[in-house]
């Protein structure tokens, strides 16, 4: 059962929306080689504005999320693409149907 989640809000820079989403598609692979993250799933909230959803057995798999290959992806592109930094909010999960 996932126990922990996130959701990260990415806003795109004007211009950059194609990309980001490209960012995210990229991404797919890398989560698929995570066992302790599902689902993960990126998402379009708007024409400008991306995110992240994903859930973790417990607070050691989302760490090790955080600081694996596609959290230092989204740091290293956040200037490149984003025109704010990622919001990253860290929950709860208090039920869920996977």
């Amino acid at each position: 059962m996932a126990t922990k989640a996130l959701l990260v809000r990415l806003e795109a820079k004007p211009g950059k929306e194609g990309a980001v989403e490209e960012f995210l598609l990229s991404a797919l692979p890398l989560v698929e080689q995570e066992p302790g993250t599902k689902p993960w799933l990126a998402v379009r909230f708007g024409p400008s504005t991306f995110g992240i959803i994903d859930a973790f057995p417990d607070e050691s798999a989302r760490e090790t999320h955080l600081g694996g290959p596609v959290g230092k992806a989204l740091a290293d592109k956040a200037d490149e693409l984003f025109a704010s930094p990622p919001d990253i909010t860290k929950l709860d999960v208090l039920a869920n149907k996977l």
